[in-house]
């Protein structure tokens, strides 16, 4: 049990580290100085920057995954659910500016081990694909209003809203998002 608190509490810091600098930007010695642990013990664990990253991943593709389903669960209106999407970013934004987890280590994706890409990829596509399933329903509901696919429309979302973040981050700070999120989503009658 202490083991996994541990591994959860290293999992923690990796995420804080990649959300604030990237992948490339913190090292173990980092997360060892933060936790006041012993490198080894991170080693451990977690025996390479890509065995972390992989495992970091994991568990925000499934904690997304469980937003989504929360944001689902919470409303049926598809204007609403989409509020509610560009609401998850605008959280993490307001949590000491940090940015998406996948749109930092998307930066970074050149330099990633494939397995990290792969998992950086599913991030997005997933987002992609439930995007693209609120907005078709909400344009065969009569509330949503966009050209071409719902897909192609999901993608510019998706693109936009992690731009926003960055921008965002840089200057103006959560309101700016928010501002630009609210015209994104009006922008297909959300």
């Amino acid at each position: 049990m202490k083991e996994r608190a541990t591994a959860d509490r290293i999992l923690d810091a990796a995420q804080r580290l990649i959300q604030s600098r990237g992948f490339n930007g913190f090292s173990y010695a980092d997360i060892a100085a933060e936790l006041g642990i012993r490198k080894a013990s991170l080693h451990y664990h977690f025996k390479t920057k890509n065995e972390l990253g992989r495992a970091l991943l994991a568990r925000y593709l499934e904690r997304f995954r469980g937003a989504l389903d929360a944001v689902d669960q919470a409303s049926t209106d598809p204007r609403e659910r989409l509020r509610r999407y560009a609401g998850l970013y605008l959280g993490v934004l307001r949590d000491e500016g940090r940015m998406c987890l996948c749109g930092m280590l998307a930066a970074d994706v050149q330099t990633l081990a494939r397995p990290v890409r792969d998992g950086v990829r599913r991030f997005f596509e997933m987002n992609e694909a439930w995007l693209g399933k609120v907005l078709e329903a909400g344009r065969k509901a009569g509330v949503l209003s966009f050209k071409g696919s719902a897909s192609a429309e999901a993608v510019v979302l998706l693109s936009a809203l992690e731009g926003a973040m960055l921008v965002a981050r840089s200057i103006g700070g959560p309101a700016r998002f928010e501002e630009t999120a609210k015209r994104l989503l009006a922008g297909v009658g959300a």
